[in-house]
């Protein structure tokens, strides 16, 4: 349908509505969350996305997959015999996550600094996937304690740019009502990554030899450096024209996102006076908060004396629930205010914190 006052097509009711902000149906709303690629842009324009969702969109999801893949991995090891293979009989499972997130706060900006670089962005995650994907390999052989120390000090130290690394890439290429059905694909595969580790402990405690994680991350980093294209002023790959570069870029000028530029002093002072990175961390560290004891159901089943088997897949049951919200979430964030489904997922954070704090609940609550 056409816009009388801009005379601009549209495929549904519900996409005029979007732009307009007026109230939309049910079975709008439903259309619209998989309607990736719109009719009112033009032909080479959804080319463009469809090429982008064919590189950066898979590889993305496949890196933030191995990312949390090898990333929960320590915990699930921990839960199914390296405990007393290692003799880890005191506080050494939270010191290896102390020594991962230390490295990953250590290198955060850092890095993210050198994916912003048009010439490092292309191959920098590749790079740095293949590095911890050695790591993981390395992982499966250690003897003691301490080496397992160091190795999760370097695997955080290389994983540290993906998640916001990835917002950054993303957010160079996609619209803003693009960038929301995108970004909830791509999230999902932390809690999908997460709940295959789950699956694969559970196999290696009888069949494998613990060196699966490892498997899955290298081939996607070497697919990385063929079909990632890092940003629009990052070297051309093979599959992008130069009209499609051009396009991109006038996309992004259309969205006013700026183009790289130098890093100067004036950039940080800019960065540092505004609010919205002292409000958004600290929202950002109290989530984290909330949910970060989830990560420790495994030793809480251990505990109550559950299999081996049950102790890796019943907590994948969490992640199911995750994969879901977090996509409905996202894509609904194309269609309502954001700050009411930001509301709806805090109230549910607020809740469980609530109940974990109190403890004494039933079981099947915890």
């Amino acid at each position: 349908m056409t816009d009388p006052k801009r005379g601009r097509v549209y495929e549904t009711q519900t996409e005029m509505e979007i732009e307009k902000g007026q109230p939309r149906t049910l079975w709008g709303v439903i259309k619209e969350v998989f309607n990736w690629y719109p009719s009112h842009y033009p032909a080479e324009e959804r080319k463009l996305l469809f090429k982008l969702d064919l590189s950066i969109l898979i590889f993305a999801c496949l890196c933030f997959f191995t990312k949390y893949l090898d990333q929960s991995n320590i915990s699930n090891a921990y839960t199914s015999g390296m405990k007393e293979d290692l003799g880890l009989y005191g506080n050494e499972l939270n010191y290896f996550n102390v020594m991962y997130f230390t490295a990953y706060v250590i290198a955060q900006i850092p890095m993210l600094l050198l994916i912003s670089r048009p010439t490092l962005a292309r191959y920098m995650l590749p790079t740095l996937e293949i590095a911890w994907g050695i790591l993981t390999f390395a992982q499966s052989r250690v003897t003691s304690a301490r080496q397992l120390y160091a190795l999760r000090f370097f695997v955080g130290l290389f994983e540290a740019p993906v998640f916001a690394g990835t917002h950054f890439i993303l957010g160079s290429w996609y619209r803003k009502q693009e960038l929301f059905k995108r970004a909830g694909t791509w999230f999902i595969c932390n809690s999908l990554g997460t709940m295959v580790s789950g699956y694969l402990q559970a196999a290696a405690y009888t069949n494998l030899s613990g060196v699966a994680d490892g498997i899955f991350t290298i081939p996607v980093a070497l697919a990385g450096y063929i079909i990632f294209p890092g940003i629009p002023e990052s070297p051309k790959p093979i599959f992008l024209t130069n009209d499609d570069i051009t396009l991109a870029k006038e996309r992004m000028a259309e969205e006013k996102v700026r183009p790289p530029s130098k890093l100067t002093l004036d950039v940080f002072k800019r960065s540092l006076s505004r609010w919205h990175i002292y409000i958004f961390v600290f929202c950002y560290i109290c989530m984290i908060i909330s949910y970060y004891p989830v990560s420790y159901m495994n030793l809480w089943l251990k505990a109550e004396n559950f299999s081996v088997p049950q102790i890796n897949k019943l907590p994948t049951a969490l992640n199911a629930i995750n994969i879901l919200s977090s996509w409905l979430g996202t894509t609904l964030a194309t269609i309502y205010p954001s700050w009411v489904i930001y509301s709806i997922a805090m109230a549910a954070c607020v809740f469980s914190s609530i109940c974990m704090t109190v403890w004494n609940i039933p079981t099947a609550l915890k």
